[in-house]
C-alpha cells in the first residue's frame, strides 16, 4: 500500500464533464444554486443534485444554507488553485472548449480566479510588482520584501490583518490562459478588492471578467510599472 493522499478520488470527482463544469462555475468566487449548477452543467436539477453531494462528500466543495435556498462555493482557495492549474494543463495539451462570445478575450484579458486577478493583467501585475522589487518569487514560493512592507499599506492594504489569515499572504498561481503566474493568497484578493475599491474596474455579472475603464487600465498599468 502506498502512503500518502490519494489522487485518486479528486481527479475522479473532478474529471467527470458534468461536475467539471460546475466546479469552473464556481471558480467565480459566488456562491451558486444548486439550479444554477445544473444550468452551466446543462444537466437536470436531479442528476444536479447527485453530482453536488459527491462532490461536498469528496471535500471540494461546501454548501451554505441562507433562508429557503441552498448555495454552493468551493471549500478553499486552494481547490481553486487547484482548478487553475489542471485547466493549465488541459490548455496546453490541446483540449479546450470552444465556447465563442464577447466575453471570451474578456475573460482571456482579466478575470477573477476565486478572489484574486488573473489573465493577462493578473499577470501583468505580478510581473510589474516583482520589477518593482515588493515582492520576490522562486516557483511557487512568493515573499513580500522590506520595499513591499512599505509599498503595500500605502495602498491601504493592511499586511499584518493579512498575516493572520489561515491561507498564505501571497502565493504564484499558474495562469490557465497566459501559462505564467499571477499572485494568489490573501495578498493578490486584498489587491483585487482595492482595484474594485478605487473603481478601476467591476465585475462581469454575466462571466468570470473583470471590467476595466479606459481611466482604471490606464491607472492600474501606472501603478504596477517599474
Amino acid at each position: 500500500m502506498k502512503d500518502g493522499p490519494s489522487l485518486a478520488p479528486i481527479a475522479a470527482l473532478a474529471g467527470d464533464p458534468a461536475r467539471a463544469n460546475m466546479l469552473t462555475a464556481l471558480l467565480s468566487g459566488k456562491a451558486l444554486t444548486a439550479t444554477e449548477l445544473a444550468n452551466e452543467a446543462g444537466i437536470t436539477a436531479q442528476t444536479a443534485s447527485s453530482h453536488l453531494s459527491k462532490l461536498e462528500g469528496g471535500g471540494l466543495i461546501a454548501g451554505v444554507k441562507q433562508g429557503r435556498h441552498r448555495y454552493f462555493r468551493l471549500s478553499g482557495s486552494d481547490v481553486a488553485d487547484m482548478l487553475e492549474k489542471m485547466m493549465g494543463v488541459a490548455a496546453r495539451a490541446g483540449h479546450l472548449r470552444t465556447r465563442p462570445g464577447p466575453s471570451d478575450p474578456q475573460v482571456r484579458k482579466a478575470r477573477v480566479c476565486y478572489d484574486h486577478l488573473a489573465g493577462e493583467m493578473g499577470v501583468e501585475m505580478f510581473d510589474g510588482l516583482s520589477r518593482l522589487g515588493v515582492i520576490a518569487s522562486r516557483g511557487d514560493d512568493v515573499k513580500i520584501t522590506r520595499k513591499g512592507e512599505a509599498f503595500f499599506p500605502k495602498m491601504g492594504i493592511d499586511l499584518s490583518v493579512l498575516a493572520q489569515s489561515r491561507r498564505p499572504l501571497c502565493k504564484s498561481c499558474l495562469d490557465w490562459s497566459q501559462r505564467r503566474s499571477h499572485l494568489a493568497g490573501s495578498l493578490g484578493a486584498a489587491l483585487l478588492d482595492r482595484i474594485y475599491d478605487e473603481g478601476w474596474a467591476m465585475r462581469d455579472r454575466k462571466s468570470r471578467a473583470v471590467l476595466f475603464s479606459r481611466s482604471g487600465e490606464s491607472k492600474f498599468r501606472s501603478m504596477f510599472a517599474a
